[in-house]
């Protein structure tokens, strides 16, 4: 079976050890982590774990159920599949000579990307889309 990418999403207890657990048994299992991301919600209670991992069906079902045994995971979703939005954010330094600066700008303006600091000579671009688009804008 081919391999997909997954992005699983899960709410957790907020507490010292929680992440450990959930990246300990990625690792334990021989599970890749491509991606991973944590932040509070609006409890102060509750994290929110994002994970991108490329595995087959039947692996993902057993990471899935895994995930759901340890005892601090509250909810696991899978954002995977068609109607999924999924969206990247880059941020890109790219040297900018006085007599290139129009230019880029007008690339910024293409891309409807956003200069979030300039120097002498370069920008730092902040970018949001999916990948085709941030592999656009960097080629």
């Amino acid at each position: 079976m081919k391999e997909q990418k997954h992005t699983m999403t899960m709410l957790v207890d907020n507490q010292p050890g929680v992440l450990s657990r959930v990246a300990g048994l990625f690792s334990g299992k021989g599970f890749n982590i491509e991606s991973l991301c944590t932040a509070p919600t609006m409890d102060p209670q509750v994290s929110r774990i994002t994970i991108v991992t490329k595995a087959n069906p039947p692996l993902i079902e057993q990471i899935e159920k895994q995930l759901r045994k340890l005892i601090n995971v509250i909810k696991l979703r899978d954002l995977s599949g068609k109607n999924a939005v999924k969206r990247e954010m880059a941020l890109i330094c790219v040297k900018a000579k006085p007599e290139n600066r129009a230019e880029v700008l007008r690339i910024v303006s293409i891309f409807r990307c956003k200069v979030v600091d300039t120097g002498l000579e370069h920008y730092i671009i902040e970018v949001s889309g999916n990948v085709d688009k941030i592999n656009a804008l960097i080629n």
